[in-house]
């Protein structure tokens, strides 16, 4: 053998197992972000094989969401989300196994969770036929670790032990959850790059008591009871007193260009403007509807801004995930980074000072053809969210229609 073939021979052999572990094994992959306390957030992969090329699909119930590209060194490989500042950083082992870190962007940089994942296995485990039924709505209370109260609906459908449906507060949704029945118990939960949320809970014949957990915060505590008619009272923005309900405000775009309003693009036109952050699973539902909603609905004389309140004050870092919302959802309106962060206390002030505080993201002002505010939609639901999206669209949509029939 010459030198040439044995340099040859080695060189494959020492390269084989690096080869073998720059690839995962198609299928259903459970994978799991564990809490400080020891509870894990489990969730559901999924990877994709096709023309030599490996996809990651992260599956929430009907939700299915393809990650960028995988890139793969060695035996490890880095998985970032589409939208958010959110990625994996993983070993892998013999293509069936992950462990490693889910890393997530915050006010103060980064936050890290670990995360393993393995080819196969069920979400959670639903050994026991279903003991009751959960399908229908449901009235919720969680309780904080202060005692203090916040109220929510729950919404369910149940296919013997799966169950999926969504939690609804005043603002948002939890978008889609993912679950079962397992005898007289409940388990459901989501992952959508910024959301990592679980619940549990024991079903007795007239009520549900569980736990709620959201990331590494500390845990709520959750009652609910069977309740058809249950609704929820908004949370209210509203123009100052004394404003003559018009906005005036000046921001740059994503690429420098200075917008205002009132402006000339916006002059006799019905203006939406939506109040957002690239942080928020929520705002990312709206910036899809809204994006598509503009396209449609542009040339009758409908306009649409942006307000971004991002994690820091940063404009590069907010830029940069700004543009992830601007390419995934093809968003065609302009994107204005306030410079104010979400967590602000002086947000409103500082950026919206004709309206009274801005409670919630995503918020939704409406401004008519002379540039007065005629509505506030102070909550988005989600596709996650059912029958609550399709109202919310066709309310929207009639409201959007009036303002558009109305005269100069």
């Amino acid at each position: 053998m010459t030198r040439i073939t044995i340099f040859l021979a080695l060189t494959l052999i020492f390269t084989l197992p690096a080869i073998a572990q720059t690839d995962l094994k198609p299928g259903r992959w459970r994978a799991a972000l564990q809490r400080k306390d020891g509870r894990s957030i489990p969730f559901t992969l999924e990877v994709v094989r096709q023309s030599g090329k490996t996809s990651i699909y992260i599956v929430n119930g009907a939700e299915r969401v393809k990650t960028e590209d995988p890139v793969f060194t060695q035996d490890s490989v880095v998985i970032r989300m589409p939208v958010f500042e959110s990625y994996f950083k993983a070993r892998i082992t013999q293509r069936e196994s992950l462990r490693g870190v889910w890393v997530s962007g915050s006010e103060t940089g980064e936050t890290t969770m670990p995360f393993t994942a393995s080819a196969g296995g069920s979400r959670f485990p639903a050994g026991n036929a279903a003991a009751r039924p959960v399908q229908g709505k449901w009235k919720i209370e969680f309780t904080r670790a202060n005692q203090t109260k916040r109220h929510a609906i729950g919404e369910f459908t149940q296919q013997g032990n799966m169950l999926s449906g969504s939690v609804l507060t005043p603002s948002a949704d939890y978008r889609y959850l993912d679950g079962v029945v397992n005898g007289d118990s409940l388990f459901l939960s989501t992952f959508d790059g910024s959301h990592a949320l679980l619940l549990s809970a024991r079903i007795n014949p007239d009520h549900m008591t569980g736990k709620f957990y959201n990331g590494n915060n500390t845990p709520e505590t959750w009652l609910a009871v069977k309740d058809a008619n249950v609704a929820l009272t908004p949370n209210v923005t509203t123009v100052r007193k004394g404003n003559d309900g018009k906005l005036a405000f000046s921001f740059q775009d994503l690429d420098g260009n200075t917008v205002s309003l009132p402006g000339n693009r916006f002059k006799g036109k019905v203006v939406i403007v939506q109040i957002m952050g690239s942080w928020c699973p929520n705002c990312m539902d709206e910036m899809a509807f809204l994006s598509d909603y503009y396209k449609r609905n542009r040339d009758r004389g409908v306009e649409i801004i942006a307000l971004a309140y991002e994690l820091s004050t940063d404009r590069a870092r907010s830029e940069k995930s700004l543009r992830k919302f601007q390419t995934k959802f093809d968003v065609q309106y302009p994107l204005l980074i306030t410079g104010a962060t979400a967590s602000d206390p002086q947000r409103t002030q500082k950026t919206l000072p004709q309206l009274t505080d801005l409670k919630t993201f995503p918020t939704t002002i409406i401004l008519d053809k002379h540039g007065v505010v005629r509505d506030i939609h102070t909550s988005f639901y989600g596709p996650g969210a059912g029958e609550y999206h399709t109202k919310f669209k066709t309310t929207f949509e009639a409201g959007i229609n009036a303002l558009l029939n109305e005269t100069l």
